[in-house]
């Protein structure tokens, strides 16, 4: 399956200046993929630059504009009024060279469907521009549809890469397969949601373990690796130890877990996640919890045991939800409190014992769970 994909990853074309020539039809996220690929670009040390051709879609050009803006990106703006996008592309052209940027990205315009008048206009874009890449954005979920108009335009143009926008779902991984094989291209880039950091580098063999099951670790451990901050994490460790944890402690547990994305997505990458009812976690219950503990004030969540009948009703009418649910959240609380003053007590008496047995018996490791997961 990893070989159908692709086999290893695909890096892009990168030399002194680079040119990348963003090609597709409406709503595939041309114009977003354009500024999450900067965003990435400038992750890895480059200095990317948006250049907006798309003279064709409303509020395009506002879009592309904005999005640069927030990820602090230059961005070239033609004239208000053009029409002549190949005068424009000059003009953009003439301006990256002044910019000394080493990427940059041209956003272009798309059609609802592919006519000989955008072939035409692509094809000589690509004659002025003579882009190292010409990447073509597809939306994984239209299915064979995307397969059609990668095949049209791999046979146009020559496109070089691919990119898979909202790739959420791992039921989606047909139309890698099937984009690989018609086009001989690589997937070089995958939008796994809408926000600009939820883009990632197509890896083949991590999307062929997510399909079959089998998780995706690494990427799991990467996307920690951005969001988690280490100093938090060993404070926690501490509380957790002491059995000391409150319901601010909850708090920046969950502010944490969305900082990695959506939690159906982290658990597409965790194996067996699969087999897990849809009801089992989700977004919307966790939205739940952090209303629940957002209803509380500063000294209920450091001081849980203060928590009495009147005070829950109130939490409860504040998150709307029910006595049930606050009562079931503060239960796993005590209950996590207890499990880890045990597990302390049951550390202490083994740490005991392995001296007596010549440290036959290991040293136990801590859970890693809250009570909400």
């Amino acid at each position: 399956l990893t070989s159908l994909l692709g086999g290893d990853a695909a890096p892009l074309t990168m030399t002194p200046s680079s040119r990348i020539l963003m090609i597709g039809l409406n709503g595939a996220g041309k114009t977003t993929s354009s500024a999450k690929l900067a965003r990435w670009l400038k992750t890895q040390g480059q200095k990317p630059l948006l250049l907006a051709l798309d003279l064709v879609r409303p509020a395009a050009i506002d879009q592309l504009v904005a999005l640069g803006e927030q990820i602090e990106v230059p961005v070239f703006r033609p004239q208000l009024g053009s029409s002549d996008v190949l005068a424009v592309a000059r003009e953009a052209l003439e301006w990256s060279q002044a910019q000394l940027g080493t990427i940059a990205i041209y956003d272009t315009a798309g059609r609802r469907e592919i006519d000989a008048s955008l072939i035409t206009e692509l094809k000589k874009l690509k004659d002025i521009l003579q882009p190292q890449e010409i990447l073509l954005v597809c939306d994984a979920a239209t299915g064979q549809q995307a397969v059609s108009v990668a095949e049209l335009f791999h046979s146009s143009l020559g496109i070089t890469g691919l990119i898979l926008t909202k790739l959420d779902g791992d039921a989606r991984g047909g139309a890698a397969l099937s984009l690989r094989t018609v086009t001989g291209q690589p997937i070089k880039f995958s939008g796994t949601g809408e926000k600009l950091d939820q883009w990632e580098p197509f890896y083949p063999d991590r999307l062929a373990g997510r399909i079959l099951g089998m998780g995706d670790v690494i990427s799991l451990v990467e996307k920690a690796s951005e969001a988690l901050e280490i100093d938090e994490m060993e404070q926690l460790e501490k509380k957790m130890k002491m059995g000391s944890l409150d319901f601010n402690d909850f708090l920046s547990q969950l502010k944490m877990m969305r900082r990695m994305g959506p939690i159906e997505n982290l658990l597409g990458m965790l194996p067996g996640a699969a087999n897990l009812p849809s009801t089992a976690v989700n977004g919307k219950e966790l939205q739940r919890v952090e209303a629940i503990i957002l209803s509380m004030t500063l000294q209920e969540r450091k001081r849980p045991d203060i928590l009495n009948a009147r005070r829950r009703q109130r939490i409860a009418r504040g998150s709307g939800s029910s006595v049930t649910e606050v009562n079931n959240l503060i239960l796993r609380l005590h209950q996590m409190k207890k499990m880890m003053k045990n597990v302390g007590k049951m550390k202490k008496m083994l740490s005991k014992s392995s001296r007596g047995f010549g440290g036959l018996i290991p040293n136990q490791h801590l859970p890693n769970t809250l009570p909400w997961q």
